[in-house]
Formats: structure tokens, C-alpha cells, sequence
């Protein structure tokens, strides 16, 4: 986390959500009906759900709002029209005119991939803190925008359930008392199932995550544990943390949200029910804990918490998240991009599941390395490495 303007003190917060259709947006939606006195909503955007963001935008009386996709954003235009409310942008010119609103003091990041890195990027330079649920802006660009939030004082906050509670157990401690970050995995919908039988996985089976409700990307992400890995590298630049002290642990029930293990071998823990508007809201109060109506944990009722090391055989997607993020430079944006391509393709059917990691680590291995790259390498090695994947599946 960036440590540059002081310390928030007990205000309303101005909000600007991107991605407010998908599963973080509502949730955020959630927390801000939830504590009304501490978050105000004054941007939504999303990429073309037009259904859900037009009942949004009469909702939540937003100051502007956009769609990425022109299409949806004309038809959003059309149905909004006569009725008094935002002017509606589109493209990624829309998101980042929101991501630099006036008005707003915090943009949650939740576009799915990397549609929202450069909005990203335009709220630092704006002066604006982000909240991060995104991984995908630190997998590929971690150096750039940590190095951005320094520079212009602001925060980076995250949302992802196992970096806030790693957030958590860090508050004022220095990096050097920390031993190990121990994020959790539930280990998906397939972690008991032998590996011969991986290759028959379908992609309704692979949506079915046994915690969370998740959109579909995250979800395959979670079954196959690329989505841990991505994790991993993100926590690496979270955290100013070496990826070799970055780990992961199984543990099925998900209440344990993510540990800190310090110098001194006693261990941290973050714990809550699964409901992904406790770290967002964390994002929002902090470094404040206020009152709401989610669910508390009854410790009675937790028949057992489970932990177990994953399968990196069966599931090699954390040992190339690993080899990535300890490489550096433009090879998690490889990583990252081959896998979103390879999802796609598992998606619609026209690969099978092993052959998402299969094609990561095929694109990986041969990606010519750039040690320090500027925005520019790197959405650069991001196209070559989507142009490398559909090559392989197609």
C-alpha cells in the first residue's frame, strides 16, 4: 500500500465504481445502501450490461456514468432518455473521465482483465486513492502503478477478500517483521478429483464454485488456481513483500481469509463469513471499523477448519504464477494475457481444461523477456502473448 497523504479522518466517502453490473459493483452497491452516512456514490460504469446498468443509474442518481462498449452505451442513451440523469460516456475514454471525476475521492476498481488499467493509472495521476479488486492491473503492471500511487501520494486499497485481510494483519507493521503472507485458496470445484479426470471438465462444472458467487472468468480462474496465482503476484506488489514469501494454503471452508506469518513465527488471521462486502467496505471506512447488518461468524456452528498444500502437479498454474512473478519484468502480463485467451476459448468450448495451463505455459516459455518495461512494453508483450495464445487453441 502507498503511503503518502495522511490518514483519512470519519467522512463520507465519493465513490466512483467500475464494473458496478458485475459481482464486486453490486456487492460495493450493497455496502453503500448498508452504511449511506459513510459512501456516496457519484460515478457507475460498467463494459455493456445495459439491463442492469440502466435500473442502476435510476437508482443511484449517479453525477456521470459510462459504458465501455458504444453499442450499449447508444442503447443506455436511448432508453435513459427524457429522464432527468447523467450524461452517459463510453469507451475507455468514459471510464477514464470517471476514474478522474472532480467529485470523487476513491475509484473502485472492479472491470474484469485489463480494461482497467489505464483508468486505473488516470485516478492516481488525478490524485484519487483506487481500491483494487481488479489483480489483473498489479499482475501486469505492479511496478508502474505502485510506483505512480508513491509519486502522487495516494492509496492503493484492496478488495480482493485474501488481500484485505492480509491488509489487515499488517496494519503498522514494517515488511521486515514478516515471515511469510499466507493467502488461502478454497481449492476450487475439482481439488479432490484424481488428474485423469480433469481433462473430461466441462465448463458448467467449472462454474460451479463451492464458496463464492463469482462471475465466469474469476471462476474458471478459481478452478484451475491461476486466479491464486494472480493473487500472488499482486500481494508482491500490495505489499512491497519478495514472491518468495508469498504463499499458498487450501483451506476448503473459506472463513480463514487470508494469514501473515512474522519473524517471531506467530501467525495472523483475518476471519469472516464469505461476503465479499466486508473487504469492500474495509476499502471504504478505513482505517475506520464501523456498525453493519452482515452476518457475524458463530464459532459454535464451525464444525472444523481444514488446511491442505495444493496439488501443484495436478494444478500447475501457481508454480508458472510463481516463476512470473519472481522473473519480473514483462512476463506476469504474458501470464495473464495467454490465460485470459485460453479462458475464452474453454468458455466456448473449443479447448479442454488442462489445456488452459497448457497454453499458458507454452506462450510463457516462448516470450522473449523484457527486465524493466514501461507501460508501453508491456501492453505490447500483452498483445503478443494474446496473439501467441489463439494461435495455439485455434
Amino acid at each position: 500500500m502507498s503511503n503518502g497523504s495522511p490518514i483519512p479522518g470519519p467522512r463520507r466517502r465519493r465513490i466512483v465504481i467500475l464494473g458496478c453490473t458485475g459481482s464486486i459493483g453490486q456487492s460495493a452497491l450493497k455496502v453503500a445502501t448498508d452504511i449511506p452516512e459513510r459512501m456516496e456514490v457519484v460515478g457507475l460504469a460498467a463494459w455493456r450490461s445495459v439491463d442492469l446498468f440502466v435500473e442502476q443509474v435510476r437508482t443511484w442518481k449517479p453525477l456521470v456514468a459510462a459504458l465501455a462498449d458504444s453499442p450499449a452505451a447508444a442503447e443506455a442513451r436511448e432508453r435513459l432518455a427524457g429522464v432527468a440523469g447523467p450524461e452517459i460516456l463510453e469507451g475507455e475514454a468514459g471510464l477514464c473521465a470517471l476514474a478522474t471525476l472532480p467529485e470523487a475521492d476513491l475509484v473502485l476498481i472492479a472491470i474484469v482483465g485489463t480494461a482497467g488499467l489505464r483508468p486505473a493509472l488516470a485516478a492516481i495521476e488525478a490524485g484519487k486513492d483506487i481500491a483494487v479488486a481488479s489483480k489483473e492491473i498489479l499482475v501486469m503492471a505492479g511496478a508502474v502503478v505502485m510506483e505512480a500511487a508513491r509519486r502522487k501520494g495516494v492509496r492503493v486499497l484492496p478488495v480482493d477478500s485474501e488481500h484485505n485481510a492480509i491488509f489487515q494483519c499488517l496494519e503498522g507493521r514494517r515488511p521486515e517483521e514478516v515471515s511469510r503472507l499466507l493467502l488461502t485458496a478454497s481449492g476450487g470445484p475439482f481439488r479432490t478429483w484424481p488428474s485423469a479426470e480433469l481433462l473430461g471438465v466441462t465448463p458448467a462444472q467449472a462454474l460451479k464454485h463451492p464458496t463464492w458467487e463469482m462471475g465466469r472468468k474469476i471462476s474458471i480462474d478459481s478452478a484451475t488456481l491461476f486466479n491464486k496465482g494472480l493473487e500472488m503476484i499482486e500481494a508482491r506488489w500490495l505489499f512491497d513483500i519478495p514472491m518468495q514469501k508469498v504463499e499458498v494454503i487450501v483451506h476448503p471452508q473459506s472463513i480463514i481469509h487470508s494469514m501473515v506469518e512474522f519473524v517471531d513465527n506467530s501467525v495472523l488471521a483475518q476471519l469472516s463469513t464469505t461476503d465479499m462486502c466486508f473487504p469492500i467496505q474495509y476499502a471504504v471506512t478505513w482505517p475506520e471499523r464501523v456498525p453493519n447488518r452482515l452476518a457475524a461468524l458463530d464459532f459454535a456452528q464451525l464444525a472444523k477448519l481444514e488446511f491442505e498444500a495444493p496439488r501443484l502437479s495436478d494444478f500447475p498454474a501457481l508454480s508458472l504464477a510463481r516463476h512470473a512473478g519472481e522473473s519480473g519484468g514483462t512476463l506476469p502480463a504474458v501470464l495473464n494475457a495467454a490465460n485470459e485467451v485460453a479462458v475464452a476459448a474453454f468458455l466456448a468450448g473449443d479447448c479442454s481444461f488442462p489445456a488452459i495451463w497448457e497454453t499458458v505455459a507454452a506462450v510463457m516459455e516462448a516470450h522473449a523477456q523484457e527486465a524493466s518495461p514501461d507501460l508501453d512494453a508491456i501492453l505490447a508483450a500483452d498483445a503478443a502473448a494474446r496473439k501467441a495464445a489463439t494461435a495455439l487453441l485455434y
